[in-house]
């Protein structure tokens, strides 16, 4: 593909997802460019970021079924012992970090971890092996430039994906917050600190300036996952992407090309193991600040 097509257009090219929309003439249907893609608005969907983190969801599913399934109280398989040190791995985070007692905080934390792990791993999948794959079976079943083909395999790198699961946290951080503290607590929490008074004058004029404070706190929390999230993964794609340019330039650049691929793919496996423990690690300690009340 780097041989047919400019290096910047290779980059947009594994930087671009599938997206099917509505087009500029009216119609609805996959984008062939960049362009066609960014003219789609709000109610594009991107389909490779759907159909793998569905199908990395549903993966997720099947293993930990199996692994139940299966179990036993004698002498455990492989399956059973990894599953088990994941679940006690996670129950120990839920319990150092969340002092309050909810049921769903445990199962949602091993659900974030493991999903989140599985699409950052898709990272290690070499760069032009599925989308070139994919743009073949285009151009047969088609009969479309393979180059107009986009697929991203990566949906963290995508951060529709990312502020979707930081939405979702963000909701039950809502949701727990009034539940636990009252519709009153919860106002009374984003309008009455960090600046507190006895006197009913200064509670009005703190009101405003810790609405402010308050609420870019709150806000920042969805941010802060989803934007840490998608700014790990989406330079480790990038750097991929890069070295992949290397074995365009003959074989001494391709022999170092090699090697240092090899050496990023070890180093990332740190980085997706790191970014997926911290968005369940963040999502326990959010959840466990709307179970506290402050007096």
């Amino acid at each position: 593909m780097a041989d047919t097509i400019t290096t910047g257009d290779y980059i947009k090219h594994h930087l671009t997802n599938m997206t099917f929309g509505q087009r500029a003439d009216g119609s609805w249907g996959l984008a062939h460019s960049t362009e066609e893609a960014s003219q789609m608005g709000f109610w594009a969907i991107h389909v490779d970021t759907m159909f793998w983190s569905i199908f990395l969801g549903g993966l997720f599913v099947l293993i930990f079924h199996r692994a139940a399934r299966s179990a036993t109280a004698g002498v455990p398989g492989g399956l059973q012992n990894f599953v088990e040190w994941v679940i006690d791995f996670i129950n120990e985070n839920v319990r150092g970090s969340f002092s309050a007692k909810n049921d769903i905080v445990a199962p949602m934390a091993l659900t974030i971890f493991i999903w989140v792990f599985l699409m950052n791993l898709m990272d290690l999948v070499p760069v032009d092996l599925i989308p070139l794959a994919v743009g073949w079976l285009g151009a047969l079943l088609f009969d479309v430039d393979p180059h107009h083909v986009y697929w991203k395999v990566v949906p963290t790198t995508d951060p529709n994906a990312t502020f979707g699961m930081s939405i979702g946290v963000f909701l039950l951080i809502i949701y727990y917050s009034i539940k636990n503290k009252g519709m009153g607590g919860f106002i009374g929490e984003l309008t009455g600190m960090p600046f507190e008074a006895k006197n009913p004058l200064m509670k009005v004029i703190f009101f405003p300036v810790n609405l402010l404070l308050e609420g870019v706190n709150l806000i920042a929390k969805p941010l802060s996952l989803s934007l840490r999230l998608f700014g790990n993964l989406y330079a480790g794609e990038m750097i991929f992407i890069l070295i992949a340019l290397m074995y365009s330039g003959g074989v001494i650049l391709g022999v170092f090309g090699g090697a240092l691929q090899f050496v990023w793919a070890v180093f990332h496996i740190l980085v997706i193991t790191l970014q997926a423990f911290i968005f369940m690690v963040l999502t326990i300690v959010y959840l466990d600040m709307a179970h506290q009340e402050h007096h």
